[in-house]
C-alpha cells in the first residue's frame, strides 16, 4: 500500500508553488514519513521556517506551523521549545536562510544543544530571491551575483555544525529518499540539537547557470558525485576532492540539552 501523505497536508493549499522537479518535495515527504514512523501526533509537532523556497513547506503541512522572517526560524523555534519543551519542534530552511542571514542563530542553537531538529535544504543558491550565491555555493560556480564564477570559499555545513556544538549531524541527498527518512527519523528521535543537511537540486536558478538546467541532469550530477562515509575511508584525499560525503557524522548523547538545564535552574529557585 502506498503511503498516505494527505493526512499530514493541507490539501486545500495545493497545488504547491515549487518548480517541477524540485527536490524540496522529496525532503518534505521524507520528513512526513519519519514523523509517521515515530508515531508523533500532529498536534504535538511544530514546523517552523524563515524565508525562501524551502520555507513554504509549513504552509502545506497540517500541523502547528509558523512562517517567520528571513534567518529567524531558529529564534522563533527556540522560544516555542522553551515554552513547551514537551513538544516536538522542527525547522526547515535553505542554505542561505540558515547559514547566511541566520548564521549567527545557527551556531548558537548548535552551541546550546536545544532539542530542535534543523533540516537544511542545501541547493547551493538563493532559489526564491533571484539566484544569488550563498555560503554553500561551490567555488567557481556561477550565480546571479557571481556571473563570472564564485570566488568565495564555501561552508562545509557538517563541519560548521560540529564545530559549533550540534549533538547530531547527518548529510543525505535528494536522490535517496530512504536515506533521508532514516537520518531525519534518527535526528528527530535524538534529544538535543540535530542538523540534517540535504544536498538538493535547484535547476531553475543554480542548474541553468551551471550547464545543468534539467532537474534530472542536476540530480544525476549530485548522485554521481556522492560518496558514503564508509566508502570514503578507503579513498585518498585526491579521490575525495569535490565529492559529497553522506552519512551520520556525529552523535553525542551525553551533552546536556538546553531545556533540561533551564528546568534544573528553575527548580533550584522555585522555592
Amino acid at each position: 500500500m502506498s503511503f498516505q501523505y494527505e493526512k499530514y497536508l493541507r490539501m486545500e493549499k495545493m497545488p504547491h508553488m515549487w518548480c517541477p522537479g524540485c527536490g524540496i518535495g522529496i525532503i518534505v515527504k521524507a520528513m512526513i514519513r519519519a514523523i509517521d514512523a515515530l508515531g508523533w501526533d500532529k498536534n504535538d509537532t511544530a514546523v517552523i521556517s524563515g524565508i525562501g523556497c524551502t520555507s513554504r513547506a509549513p504552509g502545506y503541512l497540517d500541523m502547528n506551523t509558523l512562517h517567520t522572517t528571513h534567518g529567524r526560524a531558529l529564534t522563533f523555534s527556540t522560544g516555542i521549545k522553551l515554552v513547551r519543551p514537551d513538544k516536538h519542534v522542527i525547522v526547515i530552511a535553505g542554505d542561505g536562510d540558515s547559514t547566511a542571514i541566520g548564521g549567527n542563530h545557527f551556531i548558537h542553537a548548535c552551541r546550546r544543544n536545544i532539542d530542535i531538529t534543523l533540516i537544511i535544504c542545501n541547493n547551493y543558491i538563493y532559489g526564491m530571491t533571484g539566484g544569488q550565491y550563498s555560503p554553500t555555493t561551490p567555488h567557481g560556480a556561477r550565480a546571479a551575483t557571481a556571473p563570472y564564477g564564485n570566488i568565495d570559499p564555501n561552508f562545509d555545513l557538517v563541519e560548521l555544525a560540529r564545530g559549533a556544538g550540534a549533538s547530531y549531524i547527518a548529510r543525505g541527498i535528494v536522490t535517496n529518499g530512504t536515506m533521508l527518512e532514516r537520518y531525519i527519523k534518527d535526528g528527530l528521535n535524538h534529544h538535543g540539537f540535530s542538523v540534517i543537511e540535504v544536498v538538493s537540486n535547484c535547476h531553475t536558478q543554480y542548474g541553468r547557470r551551471n550547464k545543468l538546467a534539467e532537474a534530472l541532469d542536476l540530480m544525476k550530477n549530485i548522485k554521481d558525485n556522492t560518496v558514503s562515509l564508509k566508502k570514503a575511508q578507503k579513498m585518498t584525499p585526491e579521490e575525495l576532492k569535490g565529492k559529497i560525503l553522506t552519512g551520520k557524522f556525529h552523535q553525542d548523547t551525553e551533552k546536556p540539552e538546553y531545556t533540561d538545564e533551564v528546568a534544573k535552574l528553575i527548580a533550584r529557585f522555585k522555592d
